[in-house]
């Protein structure tokens, strides 16, 4: 079985408060972006065996960086293994979203892999049985499991079903009159821990999803990713990108999470 796991983009990011459990409470808009996915392919085999073969925006292959066992989908299967009796397989992972652009791409490739696994080995489990699979895995993880756009909260992995306000329309509608386009500059990765160096946690004066619920033409000066102005000052050519889309004509125009992606809402 061959599926290609996508990333998502935040629109708007509000951290809230820092959490007992260290954590932070935030608040964000998820939606699915299919500009670029992995490959992720599973088959059944002798024994259970991972692959992972990244590739940079040229497609050139180039080093993975961790150890394929530590990897997201491996834990996938050894979490369901535990519950479930699994034939053994093997996984093979082709990247091409980037690492630490803040597209949640591991995630994703986590979220395919459980639901894959659950359809080869005829489990067929329920998606909210899916999605307390991949929230033990990661904070992203759940979203993948539904794979369209979803209001977040709590750590990232409390989910509700996105409605622009405007109309009944969800919110991938809402977007309908617009081109995503992204970019990601070469070179830049930006970690969770970077991202999270000197932010303030604070409630905005206006809850996201009031911002959410205007027209698009109106976010540019009020749905803010918090991670930008930490992360600009240290990468300065990330906010150069943000900048270019706003001179190319972009509508809107943000951060994707903790960075580096940058990505810009055109009307069509």
């Amino acid at each position: 079985m061959t599926t290609h796991p996508n990333p998502k983009i935040n629109i708007g990011l509000d951290v809230l408060r820092r959490r007992p459990d260290g954590y932070h409470d935030l608040e964000s808009l998820f939606v699915p972006w299919y500009g670029i996915t992995d490959t992720l392919t599973i088959e059944e085999a002798g024994k259970f065996s991972i692959e992972i073969l990244r590739y940079d925006e040229d497609g050139r292959e180039m080093p993975v960086g961790w150890n394929p066992e530590d990897d997201l989908c491996a834990k996938a299967y050894r979490l369901l293994s535990k519950d479930f009796q699994l034939p053994k397989v093997s996984i093979r992972l082709e990247k091409h979203i980037p690492v630490g652009a803040g597209l949640g791409g591991g995630s994703a490739d986590c979220a395919f892999t459980l639901r894959m696994l659950s359809e080869m080995s005829d489990l067929y489990l329920p998606d909210v049985m899916l999605e307390i699979y991949a929230a033990s895995l990661g904070s992203d993880c759940p979203f993948f499991i539904y794979d369209r756009p979803m209001f977040v909260s709590g750590r990232g992995d409390c989910l509700e079903e996105f409605q622009s306000g405007q109309s009944p329309e969800s919110g991938l509608d809402m977007l309908k009159d617009y081109d995503i386009e992204l970019l990601v500059p070469k070179g830049v990765g930006v970690s969770t821990a970077e991202a999270y160096r000197g932010i303030e946690p604070a409630m905005p004066p206006v809850a996201l999803r009031e911002l959410l619920s205007r027209p698009v033409e109106q976010w540019r000066d009020s749905v803010k990713n918090d991670f930008e102005k930490t992360v600009f000052a240290a990468h300065p050519e990330i906010a150069a990108l943000k900048q270019e889309f706003y001179d190319r004509g972009a509508v809107y125009a943000s951060m994707s999470g903790s960075g580096s992606a940058v990505f810009g809402l055109f009307r069509k």
